[in-house]
């Protein structure tokens, strides 16, 4: 359960994480130091005789983690995600006598506690920052929230008991040498002995792998989103889409999709407006443009701008995106087609769409890991005539479908106007 050796922690999924300080940050007696910034970690000075004897305990628990002797040396836990560690010393003299020296519960509140969010990506942002504020209202900690800055404002203003941070700030600060704790939220595909994560993020979802690490409630919360400029951007109703994404996988790889939803749309009186950051993207012989038939609005605009035209939209429309979070956290209907992972792994919506009868689901198999490296990443089927089949055979008129059962398009007439 114990680890001796201290390494850099890295990220499995996009960045390394900063790595904790090489001094311990919290002091004890008798020259012992201790923190929990890379999970349970407890310093002995060398004594000339006697030796430490440690016991560390999962306090909510009550199993014993570690019970030794140390003559000196660094003590470190293999898990890393929130636990109430109980930490308690005693020095054994060579005579055989034992005396109390130092006893710790682990106690967060009005500590300064460290999150590390590693990664640039909206999706992931938004799915872990979630459960951030359930900790700080659970442990009463001085939380810090270590976020790439151009999320700090969809954030900053709505968690006033929440601080932000880049890498860059922390790095000039000193709060590194005075935190209490550290947790670092990500993706851990080959974390086979549960040392980063206390469940699989393929088991229990993007999102709720964060409240597992963190050791708060993983019922879905939505985050609130500052919302800085709320005028409408048009005066017509409209639907956003977003169609682009990190791997072919992710796509809507059916080749009528898109033309025959926004056909639909535009028949009900509806503009559609593309709010992709890329018109096109893609790789070597394999290009994906902006669906025929909506309104450019893509570029590399600010998030801010984004959140407006999501405010105001009738729906969204798109994949297992970060767009789609965003659109989940501005509280509008989203409508997300994905094959390639299961219903679990995002939040809910009672407008998903997915073909059971095909593949699907493979980025929740903990039997495979995800190649970043491979946009043409398909694990069961590359290179066949079934690749990209789980969202291949996701039909324009199963969309359609599932768009007719939102409310605001119900409230239509058979013209296509809304009632006044």
């Amino acid at each position: 359960m114990f680890l001796v050796l201290v390494a850099e922690s890295v990220c499995l999924h996009g960045g390394a994480y900063i790595p904790a300080p090489s001094v311990l940050t919290q002091e004890g007696v008798e020259g012992i130091r201790f923190d929990f910034n890379d999970g349970a970690r407890v310093h002995f000075p060398e004594r000339e005789d006697g030796v430490w004897r440690v016991t560390l305990r999962d306090k909510a628990s009550g199993v014993i983690l570690y019970h030794g002797d140390l003559k000196s040396g660094h003590l470190q836990s293999a898990k890393r995600y929130f636990l109430r560690y109980e930490i308690k010393v005693v020095f054994v003299s060579d005579d055989g006598s034992i005396r109390d020296v130092f006893r710790h519960q682990f106690d967060p509140a009005d500590k300064i506690i460290l999150i590390q969010i590693p990664v640039g990506t909206l999706g992931d942002a938004i799915a872990w920052f979630s459960y951030i504020p359930r900790f700080q209202e659970k442990t009463g900690a001085r939380t810090v929230c270590i976020v790439a800055d151009k999320f700090i404002s969809l954030f900053k203003d709505q968690y006033p008991q929440i601080e932000f941070l880049t890498k860059e700030a922390l790095a000039d600060s000193d709060l590194q040498e005075k935190a209490y704790a550290t947790y670092r939220i990500g993706l851990f595909f080959t974390d086979e002995d549960k040392n980063w994560q206390p469940s699989d993020f393929r088991h229990v979802g993007l999102h709720k792998t964060a409240a597992y690490i963190l050791g708060v409630d993983p019922s879905e919360v939505r985050p609130e989103i500052a919302i800085r400029d709320n005028s409408r951007p048009i005066a017509d109703r409209y639907v956003c889409i977003a169609a682009q994404a990190s791997s072919q996988c992710k796509y809507w790889n059916n080749p009528d999709g898109w033309r025959e939803v926004i056909k639909f749309l535009k028949d009900q009186g509806l503009r559609v407006i593309c709010i992709d950051q890329k018109p096109v993207h893609g790789k070597n012989w394999v290009w994906n443009h902006i669906p025929h038939g909506c309104e450019d609005q893509t570029g590399d605009r600010p998030l801010e701008e984004r959140v407006r035209w999501l405010t105001h939209a009738e729906f969204f429309i798109g994949t297992s995106s970060g767009l789609a979070w965003l659109a989940w956290a501005v509280g509008v209907n989203v409508v997300l087609i994905s094959g390639f992972t299961h219903p679990t792994n995002e939040f809910y919506t009672p407008y998903r769409v997915i073909n059971w009868n095909s593949c699907n689901s493979c980025w929740n198999d903990p039997r495979i890991t995800f190649d970043h490296n491979n946009i043409f990443w398909c694990p069961r089927h590359e290179n066949t005539d079934r690749q990209f089949e789980c969202s291949r055979l996701i039909t324009p008129e199963a969309v359609i479908s599932t768009i007719k059962t939102i409310p605001s398009m119900t409230a239509l007439n058979s013209d296509g106007a809304r009632p006044q």
